[in-house]
């Protein structure tokens, strides 16, 4: 998709960290961005406002089909049609898998893969309508091509959000060999470390169905080294011009991938040897 002045994106959780980046980003290239939080979509809203650009601000559950249904009715009423969709819903929660219970799998598959999924279900046929080159970019983690444990990332205990990260890298790698013949680009951004409050909202925020509010300690914030949200926003630009599965904030840490794929070829060579024997 090589123009984006003068269309409409619609940008679900742009309201802080990396959705927040995105939104500023993308109407920096003149489109209309509807930005989609619970809490703070107002404020990213009047940056862009303020900045020249045109953007609304609403509210959507996305864990209820209904209400991105409404979501979506809104959007085109008000901005015509949706050419760009990103969603950047997610939450994240220190806890071993062994300790995990079926409460925490249920909440990070629920706002880490199904609402995404629901997204996209919802949005796909606003994006096919007008007959126009559109895109999709969901947010998955560098967590999603790596495995690291709690001595690699500060002592937390990821496992739960590296496995639906996971996830999200397969979705966003079938759906877009799905819907590349009618001109839909599907990216999946896989972030390093980027300025943002994911670990303080999902703690305050996680809903009583999934066991309520967690505690959460200020001092486990992004250091001062994490990415400022605001350059995300021109990276995953070039890559929707560029139609690229992938969208790395951090290409230095192609390292650790490659260290990853390497131990798989060593087994698939153990296995070879075994064969030939």
């Amino acid at each position: 998709m090589k123009e984006l002045a003068g269309r409409t994106a619609v940008v679900i959780g742009g309201g802080s960290g990396v959705g927040r980046g995105i939104a500023l980003g993308l109407a920096a290239q003149g489109m209309r961005v509807a930005d989609i939080h619970a809490e703070s979509a107002a404020a990213v809203r009047d940056e862009i406002a303020a900045a020249g650009a045109t953007a609304i601000a609403a509210q959507a559950d996305a864990t209820d089909r209904a209400s991105l249904a409404a979501l979506a009715e809104r959007v085109v009423a008000d901005l015509d049609a949706v050419h760009v969709l990103v969603s950047t819903v997610g939450v994240i929660v220190d806890r071993r898998l062994d300790a995990a219970t079926e409460d925490d799998w249920a909440w990070m598959l629920e706002f880490n893969v199904m609402a995404v999924v629901r997204g996209v279900d919802v949005f796909l046929p606003y994006l096919r309508a007008h007959g126009e080159p559109a895109h999709i970019v969901c947010t998955s983690s560098m967590a999603g091509l790596l495995a690291l444990g709690p001595s690699v990332v500060g002592g937390v205990f990821n496992g739960l959000y590296t496995t639906t990260k996971h996830a999200l890298i397969g979705y966003c790698a079938m759906l877009r060999d799905e819907l590349a013949p009618e001109s839909i680009g599907v990216s999946v951004l896989c972030p390093g470390l980027v300025a943002g409050k994911l670990g303080a909202t999902s703690a305050r925020n996680r809903p009583e169905r999934f066991g309520g509010p967690m505690a959460y300690d200020p001092a486990r914030g992004m250091p001062p080294s994490a990415m400022p949200n605001e350059a995300v926003g021109p990276i995953v630009v070039r890559a929707i011009k560029g139609n690229r599965l992938y969208i790395f904030t951090h290409p230095e840490t192609v390292g650790l991938v490659q260290a990853r794929h390497d131990a798989t070829l060593e087994d698939f060579a153990f296995y070879a040897e075994d064969a030939g024997s």
